[in-house]
């Protein structure tokens, strides 16, 4: 009942206009206002006398001493969820970290302790003397200063022509999984602008699995994981057939494929009493699945033919197919579609090594942290493949201007690049008049600090040589 019509409900049975006004500032029909207790329609803003009175000339007279349901609505509140607790797991350094930094600090050698971690690793067992490990720290402090960037140098231009020039030799290519057919993955150079465009759904998005436990061992236990994990419509374990004459659906299921897929015939009958253009109309009959239509309309027949022929019956929602690998011993699924928080909950799946390769998804479920490290494994994995070597700190420094402020941006007008402080670096990159206008419109100041805005004004770029000024004043002789 519209609003418009409950007023006039109301006004019809001599409730004045003031009070029906009130009442639909929370209310929508007759059958609401009369479930209400007294003190629920107090609440609205009227007086006892005048909740009473409504309530009697609905049609329910209640008093304040009869009030079950807000009794029970006073309950629900107290239910609260408690707070998450925050657990810090602090790390305790080993004995050859805290040796190995002591004589760093006393050597007044500065190293990241990523580094010293990973000397202390490899050093652990090993029984060595104290001039040893005074070595081991000098030569990583040298190496570590040699390949420190020098002051004043253009990184993102370093980066930039790292990355750009050897993606004009990649080429145009899908690349299929070893010993996995028809499972195709797009690399190469479209890859590449997918990860820097930071695209939302990848072209061929994919996922890589690997199993755990007797899953990893037992390729029928693997081939079980996979079947929860494919999605598995009607017609592909079934076939569906119209019966006009009766205006029904029979549905023949096929026994091989539904024992492959771990499926009964109930399980069907239960999916599809879920579908809305068919609940409560399915029902089994000997060998096949009736669906039978409440009316006697070739249109809803039809409509009921579209809604259950593709109709999920099992698997998870994206993942179009999964098929088995083994790699070194053990099995592994590779996968058509992605879905990581879905593929996270089955067992058997080795949920600390799954890999997908959409960037997006991984930030949503896992962190802002795990999309940086997935940009530089996807990059780093595209670009090896077609056998260049670039230096993964140039991927990095990429991977952390696309993160740095909590969330994937793409390197480009809608991302980085359009967020640039310059206006002529902005107007360099695209939709040059656009760019201008506005900053002309808005008042906006370059204070020329980049490469490319001291390019296009022709002046001296204030990185590198061009950081420094030199002033030689020349010693005058004697005689001078």
């Amino acid at each position: 009942m519209a609003k418009k019509d409950t007023f006039n409900a109301l006004v019809n049975r001599e409730i004045s206009d003031e009070v029906a006004e009130l009442l639909l500032t929370k209310y929508n029909t007759l059958s609401a206002i009369s479930a209400a207790s007294v003190e629920e329609l107090i609440e609205v803003g009227l007086s006892e006398e005048a909740a009473e009175t409504v309530l009697s000339k609905i049609g329910k007279r209640t008093t304040r001493k009869t009030a079950p349901v807000a009794k029970v609505k006073k309950a629900v509140p107290e239910l609260k969820s408690e707070a998450m607790e925050e657990v810090f797991r602090e790390r305790t350094l080993t004995a050859a970290e805290i040796k190995l930094k002591e004589m760093a600090d006393a050597a007044g050698i500065f190293l990241p302790m990523k580094i010293i971690t990973d000397i202390a690793g490899v050093i652990e067992k090993a029984d060595l003397s104290n001039e040893i490990y005074e070595k081991l720290i000098a030569t990583a402090g040298r190496m570590y200063s040699s390949h420190l960037m020098d002051k004043n140098e253009s990184t993102g231009v370093m980066a930039a022509h790292s990355l750009g020039e050897p993606g004009t030799q990649m080429n145009m290519r899908t690349f299929h999984y070893a010993g996995v057919a028809n499972i195709n993955v797009t690399q190469g150079l479209p890859r590449l602008i997918e990860i820097v465009d930071a695209r939302r759904v990848p072209s061929t998005p994919s996922m890589e699995i690997p199993l755990i436990g007797i899953a990893a061992e037992d390729e029928s236990v693997a081939r079980h994981v996979a079947s929860e994990i494919e999605v598995t419509s009607l017609l592909d374990i079934a076939s569906v057939e119209t019966d006009i004459t009766n205006m029904r659906l029979m549905i023949t299921p096929n026994t091989r494929k539904m024992a492959l897929r771990g499926l009964e015939a109930d399980d069907i009958v239960d999916k599809l009493n879920k579908v809305k253009a068919v609940r409560g109309l399915v029902r089994m009959s000997d060998f096949q699945i009736v669906i039978t239509s409440d009316e006697p309309s070739y249109k809803k027949l039809q409509m009921m033919y579209d809604s259950v022929k593709n109709a999920k019956i099992k698997g998870i929602d994206g993942i179009t197919r999964a098929v088995l690998s083994k790699v070194g011993g053990s099995w592994k699924i590779i996968t058509e579609g992605s879905n990581l928080k879905e593929v996270l909950k089955i067992e058997g799946v080795n949920a600390n090594k799954v890999m997908t390769n959409s960037i997006l998804e991984v930030a949503e479920v896992l962190g802002i942290e795990a999309a940086r490290n997935s940009i530089i494994h996807e990059a780093m994995g595209t670009l090896g493949e077609a056998g260049l070597d670039v230096d993964i700190r140039h991927i990095m420094l990429v991977a952390d201007l696309m993160t740095n402020d909590g969330q994937v941006k793409a390197i480009g007008r809608h991302g980085v690049s359009g967020k640039k402080s310059s206006v002529l670096a902005r107007a360099a990159f695209e939709i040059t008049a656009a760019h201008l206008l506005h900053a002309a419109m808005v008042g906006e100041v370059d204070s020329l600090e980049g490469v490319t805005e001291n390019i296009i004004v022709g002046q001296p770029v204030t990185l590198g040589t061009g950081a420094v000024n030199l002033i030689y004043t020349p010693r005058k002789g004697e005689n001078e």
